[in-house]
């Protein structure tokens, strides 16, 4: 059986892992990710904030939009597609 993607099999995973996101008048789900980055020779720990949203909620963000994400203010470093086109991570920060 061939699985067919739609905007409810692509929204499925968002709905079970993603937070409330809204820029703009855009609000969809996506999913925060905030692991840690050491730089300098273990010097400096930093986080390094991506989110993984569809492309049709947050594909056309530019860099130094801002993007609430559950309820914290966020702004966009850059915006890539992953993959298939479908999904893309988005490089984030807080200010």
């Amino acid at each position: 059986m061939a699985l067919v993607e739609d905007s409810t099999t692509l929204s499925t995973y968002l709905n079970d892992f993603g937070v409330s996101c809204t820029s703009g008048n855009t609000t969809a789900k996506a999913i925060l990710e905030q692991p840690d980055l050491v730089l300098a020779g273990n010097q400096i720990v930093t986080t390094d904030y991506q989110l993984t949203a569809k492309v049709s909620d947050f594909g056309n963000l530019l860099a130094g939009a801002k993007i609430t994400i559950d309820n914290s203010v966020y702004f966009v470093r850059e915006v890539r597609k992953l993959d298939d086109g479908n999904f893309c991570e988005i490089a984030i920060q807080k200010r």
